[in-house]
This record gives C-alpha cells, sequence and structure tokens, in this order.
C-alpha cells in the first residue's frame, strides 16, 4: 500500500510563522497536486505544551537557537512554536485535508523533544504510527513536509529503522537550514531512501 505522510504542514513553520521555513509554503500546492495518488495518507503535527523545556523561552538567560542538554540529549533551543490550541499549531489553511484518514501528535511531553513521527528525540515513546502503518499493511512511505532537516530527516531515518520502503519527494520538502538537507539526503539514500520529484509521483 503506497502511503503518504505529510510532516508538520503547519502555519509556525510556514512564511511569518514563529519558526519559519524558508519557503515553506511553497509545498503545499505541490502537496495538493499528489495527495489523491496514495492508498492512504496520515499526517503528522507538533502540539506542544506552553512549558515545553524545548522553548528557549522557559530556560532563564536563555535565546532561541541555543544549544543545551535535556534529559542527557542534546538540545536546540526554538522560539515558542506549535503551542497547543493556537493558530500556529493548525495546518496551513490550503492544505487539501480530505484525504488524511489519521494525524499523529508529538511533542506533548515536556521534558523531551520529538522531531520524528515515530518516536520522541529520547526513543522513550512511541506516536503509534508504526503500528498504525503494519496494521494497515503498508511497506512503502512517501514523506513530504517540514523541516527537511529536522522533523523530516528523523521520521525518515526511524521509517527505514522500522523497516519501511523510504522515498523523499524531494521538492515537497524545505530546510531551515537551506543546503544542510543535501547532506541529511544523501545520509538516507546511503541507507535505502530514494528521492522523487512530485510530477513522479503523478500517474
Amino acid at each position: 500500500m503506497k502511503t503518504l505522510i505529510i510532516i508538520d504542514a503547519q502555519n509556525d513553520f510556514m512564511p511569518g510563522g514563529a519558526l519559519a521555513v524558508p519557503d515553506g509554503d511553497l509545498i503545499v500546492p505541490l502537496i495538493n497536486k499528489v495527495v489523491h495518488e496514495f492508498d492512504l495518507v496520515v499526517a503528522t503535527q507538533d502540539w506542544h505544551p506552553q512549558d515545553h523545556l524545548s522553548f528557549a523561552s522557559n530556560h532563564e538567560g536563555k535565546k532561541s537557537f541555543e544549544k543545551t542538554m535535556l534529559n542527557g540529549i542534546d538540545q536546540t533551543l526554538w522560539p515558542d512554536h506549535c503551542v497547543q490550541g493556537s493558530k500556529g499549531a493548525e495546518f496551513h489553511e490550503s492544505l487539501d485535508f480530505r484525504s488524511v484518514e489519521a494525524i499523529f501528535r508529538k511533542g506533548m511531553d515536556r521534558t523531551v523533544d520529538s522531531y520524528s513521527g515515530f518516536f520522541d528525540n529520547g526513543r522513550r515513546k512511541s506516536t503509534g504510527l508504526a503500528g498504525y502503518l503494519r496494521e494497515k499493511q503498508v511497506t512503502e512511505l512517501f514523506l513530504c513536509g517540514l523541516a527537511g532537516d529536522f522533523c523530516v530527516a528523523y521520521t525518515a531515518r526511524d521509517a527505514l529503522k522500522e523497516g519501511f520502503s523510504v522515498t523523499l519527494i524531494e521538492d515537497a520538502i524545505r530546510s531551515l537550514g537551506g543546503d544542510s538537507f543535501q547532506r541529511i539526503k544523501e545520509e538516507l539514500l546511503i541507507s535505502g531512501a530514494r528521492t522523487v520529484h512530485h510530477s513522479e509521483v503523478l500517474s
């Protein structure tokens, strides 16, 4: 079963958002073009409590994008983003959501960040995504969304570890660090992932 995972296509990651990914909104029309080509479509959603410890605002004297340790894990401190129930946590209003069968929320535990759609960064808790996909007899995953160098990359790595086939829809991914995704992509390709342009998905 060919499955699309839309990763964190939320307002706070779009231009003008609290943690804006450059040109993040450009992925939305591309996702809308391909979404109906899949047997199953699911989405991930950052869903942080206001007191999440990955937010710089919850560390006195710290600034956004500084590095620290959080429960023994290297942590980038972020601007407050995708706070539960906020406008910034909502999906982009132009995203065609009619085909999305399930949403997997992450980042709800205030003590650990959660980039991957499968596990938190400490791999202590599962979101249930892998089990859901196996129950649906999914073997082949296509990934798109934001941000390529964080949540997309972590989701892809975990998907490969969980034994799924992984294809990155490269032009429907944008990254915080610009060309930083190129190095990550090369690593993922070595691990067995592949890349396509959105036009190659269209039947």
